[in-house]
């Protein structure tokens, strides 16, 4: 149990001290949310700036005001009692929280769905590349792989929307869904409306998939390569174990386990989207409106989008830390130590 108090100690410690760094650094960013929203004004409705200028101050005098301590300390008491602020440039005066509530099951759809197929699918091909060591499927999988992981987000996004979207207009190019799915929902045809969903979040999927299967295979492989050479694996053998027991009880479950911190932080990045990927596919997730704030400068949002994404990473490694020792019998005997 002591143990357990330590790892949540460091935790809240953790998040307390990234999310005062992430405040200075958001606060000593160029320019602030008015100017941003008088240009926007000055764009949209013609006017001079002056006028802009005043308008935006009108529509938002909810920005904060004092010294930078002064607006830290308010900050951080109304953000452990849920109070996250309102937003300035999206929907301006809408709250932070319902904006990221809006937003967070449509991005934890495509990553969470793009995360698990692609460590399910890279570990068993990653194992599978590790038996087949030094032959020319493992080598011309490794060249594959590596080139895949090498490659850029937009690059595979660009592509598919390009190719897919485009030219044989297979799937959408735009948007989490459309009107008429929308209506359809509201007529009580839910299967027309998830069918609808599915069908926008393909290509966005596909592109998180591709851009990171390569590491899960590379990683698996490397870790697999390393227990076969293990003196239990070759006691198992000489023992006459079956050599499904040994790929599953023994291979996998051990050449998992250095992947397995790394899958629970991916969960806690999930919650920050993919900003590049939902840009290109105006898919409206919290990378896509992260992305807003930041052109903006959306002060609030742009906090909330952040300190989700730092809780949820240390939630994540947490989880980790704490999970493991029931994966691994040695840390668990470890930790009765400490």
């Amino acid at each position: 149990m002591r143990w357990i108090y330590k790892r949540l100690i460091i935790a809240f410690l953790t998040i307390y001290f990234a999310m005062t760094f992430t405040f200075i650094v958001i606060k000593a960013m160029p320019g602030d949310p008015i100017q941003a929203l008088a240009q926007q004004f000055v764009r949209q409705y013609y006017m001079s700036y002056e006028e802009a200028l005043a308008m935006a101050r009108s529509v938002a005098p909810f920005v904060p005001n004092g010294s930078l301590l002064q607006q830290y300390v308010s900050y951080m008491a109304k953000f452990f009692r849920g109070d996250l602020g309102v937003s300035i440039s999206v929907s301006t005066g809408t709250p932070v929280t319902k904006i990221l509530a809006d937003a967070i099951p449509w991005t934890v759809l495509v990553v969470a769905t793009a995360l698990v197929i692609s460590f399910g699918l890279g570990t068993l091909i990653g194992m599978a590349m590790a038996y087949k060591h030094g032959s020319r499927l493992d080598s011309g999988l490794l060249i594959f792989f590596s080139i895949l992981r090498s490659m850029p987000e937009y690059i595979v996004a660009i592509i598919l929307l390009s190719i897919f979207g485009f030219q044989l207009g297979w799937f959408p190019v735009r948007g989490r869904y459309d009107y008429q799915a929308l209506e359809a929902l509201h007529q009580g045809h839910v299967l027309q409306f998830i069918a609808n969903v599915l069908w926008h979040a393909t290509l966005p999927i596909l592109a998180w998939v591709i851009t990171h299967i390569g590491g899960w295979a590379l990683g698996m492989r490397g870790s697999t390569i390393s227990v076969l050479g293990e003196d239990y694996i070759g006691y198992a053998k000489a023992r006459g174990i079956p050599e499904r027991r040994i790929i599953t009880r023994y291979v996998g479950r051990n050449a998992i386990l250095p992947l397995f911190t790394s899958f629970m932080l991916s969960i806690g990045f999930m919650f920050g989207g993919s900003i590049i990927i939902e840009y290109i596919f105006s898919y409206q997730g919290i990378g896509l409106i992260l992305y807003q704030a930041i052109e903006n400068r959306d002060w609030f949002l742009m906090l909330g989008a952040f300190n989700l994404i730092i809780i949820a990473v240390v939630i994540g490694a947490l989880l980790a830390d704490l999970l493991y020792g029931f994966l691994d019998p040695r840390v668990r005997r470890g930790a009765q130590t400490v």
